[in-house]
């Protein structure tokens, strides 16, 4: 029996960091889950540890109602610096999905010097979404290797898992010419994924990442009242660029990335998809589509994938194997 299997006789302790609207769908993800078991969050005001796992109802509830995990009865515990706590108080926890905003810019990796600060060694999940974040987080790949931590970065749903379906798209061909990656998401109140959408309006033409995270709620509400709920977004700066690049498959440039997302409607505005064109060993040109069906979220998407790679991150790290992975690099594993 191989470490992997040995390891899944018992559930894995996982947490989850950041619990707005996809922390909060990434502890329902794990409900029904039998291989691993949420023990522990954090958002900024607090956490919440219990190694007997999280009640995710009242988890939820209680930050609804009172704006932090931190107010959970009885294991909560208010702090100003909760990740630092938290990872000091949960040793065991084997490995984190960081559901965090990235405003600003360099706020992912401040997160990920804490645990290298920390000394603690397991798995870090990301679902970066900015090139120039992922870049930063890749400068620290021989730290992360040297404290003994396994990182995967960009294992949401783009980055993630339609860039790793253009890595297996790509097997094709001989020369790849372009990857196109295009989403749609729905959404029935843009509140619930507040960060998410300031990082989208980030992208936007007349914005940048320090606008955007300075706007109040007032104000995001106005942009969106003048677009009718619709975001619009092109040629964003999306990590499927670098990571791409990083596998060897084609040369950043080569990679475009864009979609609608509608903040007050479920249903997607449009499928999303990635196309990737190439010219194969005969010579003939051709493109592999690969579609999401509109029936999943956005947090589906993105949730799945990334405890998926948390899951093949912790069969690495058992393995030894530490330092830095991108979602192009490494299939996940599914979480049963």
């Amino acid at each position: 029996m191989n470490s992997q299997m040995m390891a899944l006789q018992s559930p894995l302790a996982v947490g989850v960091l950041g619990f707005g609207g996809l922390g909060q769908a990434a502890m329902r993800v794990l409900m029904p889950k039998t291989e691993m078991q949420l023990v522990a969050a954090a958002d900024k005001q607090g956490y919440v540890y219990d190694a007997r796992g999280l009640a995710a109802q009242t988890c939820i509830d209680t930050y609804r109602d009172r704006g932090s995990v931190g107010y959970v009865e009885p294991s909560g515990v208010l702090s100003q610096q909760s990740i630092t706590d938290l990872i000091q108080a949960a040793p065991e926890v084997q490995g984190y999905f960081l559901a965090l905003p990235n405003l600003p810019n360099t706020f992912m990796a401040s997160v990920v010097h804490q645990f290298l600060k920390s000394g603690w060694q397991g798995v870090l999940v990301d679902a970066l979404k900015r090139t120039s974040a992922m870049e930063q987080i890749w400068a620290l790949r021989a730290d992360l290797q040297a404290a003994g931590i396994t990182y995967m970065t960009g294992c949401g749903a783009t980055p993630g898992l339609l860039t790793a379906a253009a890595a297996i798209a790509a097997q094709s061909y001989t020369t790849v010419h372009s990857v196109k990656i295009t989403f749609g998401v729905g959404i029935a109140n843009w509140e619930a994924y507040r960060a998410t959408i300031r990082e989208d309006i980030a992208h936007m033409p007349e914005y940048d990442v320090d606008s955007a995270r300075a706007m109040t709620d007032a104000e995001v509400a106005a942009l969106l009242d003048r677009t009718n709920g619709i975001l619009k977004l092109t040629n964003m700066e999306h990590a499927d660029d670098f990571m791409l690049e990083l596998a060897g498959i084609c040369d950043r440039e080569q990679v475009t990335v864009g979609g609608i997302v509608d903040t007050r409607n479920p249903q997607k505005p449009l499928s999303t998809n990635v196309q990737l064109t190439g010219r194969t060993f005969e010579g003939k040109t051709s493109t592999h589509t690969f579609t999401l069906g509109d029936e999943t979220s956005m947090a589906a998407n993105v949730c799945g994938p990334a405890f998926g790679y948390l899951k093949a991150g912790i069969a690495l790290h058992q393995r030894g194997q530490h330092g830095l992975y991108t979602a192009a690099d490494v299939m996940p594993h599914f979480v049963r």
